[in-house]
């Protein structure tokens, strides 16, 4: 009898001193861990999307997140998002913001990246003109143009345009990922409606020529043309035509009067009256 009761009275030390562990660990936990945030529904890119691509449903996919790990402007629903054009590469599970797409019904492809007041223009190149193909979507360039201005005999190159971004090469809107050349007949320049009428002359007027610049250089410089005589030394300037003058004994005797018309007499007698008259010629 005495060793059943103190077997029943062991069970129930070793259950409530489960139960009390139990329950100091819970509260432990409760008090290391803090207050539990509750996820929010964000739009993730759920593949890679290349620069003039529209969004649809199967690009992005809606993950939960704490709320303080996420960007201000983050997506939360796709109603507002599938659709636009993107106008900067998109990384796989990266944050769809909307500095990266296209306002709203300004659909995809090449309109989507000209911002307002802008216009893309193309020009014909080839490898020497692109810079043996380095003339990829995302770089500037600096414009040079080559020509005989006014019928002038000699030739002349100045800087038409600086500081210029290159929108597409050919038919592809962002350079390749290797960042290897590409050659293609013809760029597309993002420029202003002025530069537009100055490149589009420059390209009917003599050749162009694009110059590549770093894209961390956006100073500008305002250089003189360079004609043919500037490159090589030692060649004096083709001479003035000098002006004839005439010599001043010359021009003296034209500034004088015409001399006076020639006068003739004739002595006319009568009887012992002798009379004189004058005849001019």
């Amino acid at each position: 009898m005495n060793r059943t009761r103190l077997l029943l009275i062991g069970i129930v030390a070793v259950a409530l001193g489960g139960l009390l562990s139990f329950t100091v660990y819970r509260t432990l936990q409760a008090r290391t861990a803090g207050p539990r945030q509750v996820g929010v529904d964000v739009v993730l890119a759920a593949s890679d999307i290349q620069v003039g691509a529209k969004i649809e449903e199967r690009d992005v996919k809606i993950v939960k997140l704490p709320p303080e790990d996420l960007p201000a402007n983050v997506f939360r629903g796709k109603t507002h998002l599938v659709g636009r054009g993107v106008v900067l590469p998109i990384v796989k599970g990266e944050f769809i913001l909307p500095n990266k797409l296209a306002a709203e019904n300004a659909g995809s492809g090449m309109p989507a990246l000209i911002p307002p007041g802008m216009r893309a223009v193309s020009v014909r190149v080839n490898e020497v003109v692109s810079v043996a193909g380095f003339v990829m979507p995302g770089t500037r360039v600096d414009v040079l143009l080559t020509g005989n201005p006014l019928g002038s005999p000699e030739s002349q190159t100045t800087t038409v345009l600086e500081n210029i971004a290159v929108l597409a090469a050919g038919q592809k809107l962002e350079r390749s990922t290797a960042g290897e050349p590409q050659t293609v007949p013809v760029i597309t320049l993002l420029v202003s409606p002025e530069d537009a009428q100055k490149l589009t002359l420059a390209s009917q007027d003599g050749k162009i020529q694009l110059a590549l610049r770093n894209p961390l250089d956006t100073f500008q410089q305002k250089l003189p043309s360079v004609r043919n005589t500037t490159l090589y030394t030692g060649v004096a300037p083709s001479p003035t035509p000098a002006v004839m003058k005439m010599p001043k004994i010359k021009r003296a005797l034209m500034n004088q009067p015409p001399p006076a018309p020639p006068v003739y007499s004739i002595e006319v007698i009568k009887g012992n009256k002798k009379d004189s008259v004058k005849f001019e010629q």
